[in-house]
């Protein structure tokens, strides 16, 4: 039997990323899938050291920490036939050259949406007993506290509105399920309805997921068509009392429009991400116990990276065995990924 083909690799991202993502067992399957020569690991690609080892390679493992793969870069690498990417999104890393080689690029998206998608639907339980609330109220009130002026601390019965039915949005939606939720409703313009149906979702109107949401969680991806997709005037649509979670892109809401929704106590918010961010430290968002402010963690963090380069490791082995890749990404698709 042949021997599988080993392609000379090269991992290009930042020391920090290429210790937490690449312990010895990760180190260990790659040199069995690939040839690795020295370095082996370059957080930069315009050296003599990178240069000669980019030229020499047919497949690069990326990550945080890696530059953009630029017209020249792509050029100085003439062997190259794979950029396999160890976190989500490509968009700061590839270029148009990439596509112009038709070089097979790959993300490890999907391994990133499940902790997003678990501090998500931590956020909406949170917020339906609006526990980060009365945690921040607690710092300053501390006399006897009655259950029956608190609202309906409860997370049955609620309706749950997912904006982008993404990777993470569909992920939450399965989530979910563990709640005894009275809907839940999607608002995905580009999305197959049948898909929302079959996943136990409502597909609606973003206006109508506004109205009729006890908590919104939004999972769009940053494009120009979604810049301020929540702006004043959909904002005002949300009920009273009603939680706004975002651990998506800052830029899908309007942050003054938000600030003085909260401000007024009508809104409440759980905010992973923010435009900007971090946020100046005038903003009113810092001092308000009705807004929960987290600094980019909801991603995969610590251990948890070890899953993405996991999967890129298992794209790898799939392209050494000329098997299709897991999750490809193309330039069409890039338009609408996050």
């Amino acid at each position: 039997m042949a021997q599988p083909h080993r392609p000379e690799a090269l991992l290009v991202m930042d020391p920090g990323t290429f210790a937490l993502q690449f312990p010895a067992p990760a180190r260990e399957r790659l040199q069995h899938l690939a040839r690795t020569g020295r370095p082996l690991c370059v957080s930069e690609l315009d050296s003599a050291p990178a240069r000669r080892r980019i030229a020499e390679a047919e497949v690069l493992l990326t990550s945080w920490g890696a530059p953009t793969l630029t017209p020249e870069r792509v050029a100085a690498a003439p062997r190259l036939r794979a950029v396999l990417h160890c976190a989500g999104s490509v968009r700061g890393l590839v270029s148009d050259a990439v596509w112009e080689r038709d070089l097979l690029v790959t993300s490890a998206a999907d391994a990133n949406a499940r902790p997003v998608a678990e501090f998500t639907l931590a956020a909406i339980i949170f917020a339906g007993k609006r526990a980060p609330f009365l945690a921040a109220t607690a710092r300053t009130r501390r006399d006897d506290w009655s259950f029956g002026e608190l609202g309906d601390l409860s997370n049955r019965g609620r309706t749950v509105g997912i904006v982008g039915f993404s990777r993470i949005g569909r992920r939450v939606v399965e989530l979910l399920r563990v709640l005894e939720t009275a809907a839940v409703l999607v608002a995905d313009p580009v999305a197959d309805p049948a898909d929302i149906a079959a996943a136990g979702a409502e597909h609606v109107s973003l206006d109508e997921l506004l109205r009729r949401s006890d908590v919104v969680s939004l999972h769009a991806p940053a494009l120009p068509a979604t810049h301020h997709l929540l702006g004043a005037a959909q904002l005002a649509l949300l009920r009273d009392g009603a939680t706004l979670v975002n651990t998506a892109r800052g830029s899908l809401v309007d942050t003054a429009a938000l600030e003085t929704e909260c401000a007024a106590g009508r809104l409440d918010a759980v905010l992973d991400v923010t435009d900007p961010e971090p946020l100046p430290p005038t903003s009113v968002l810092h001092d308000l116990p009705n807004v929960m402010l987290t600094p980019h963690v909801a991603g995969s963090l610590g251990s948890e990276t070890q899953r993405m380069s996991d999967q890129a490791l298992d794209e790898l082995e799939r392209y050494v065995h000329g098997l299709p890749p897991i999750a490809p990404v193309t330039r069409a698709r890039l338009e609408v990924l996050a």
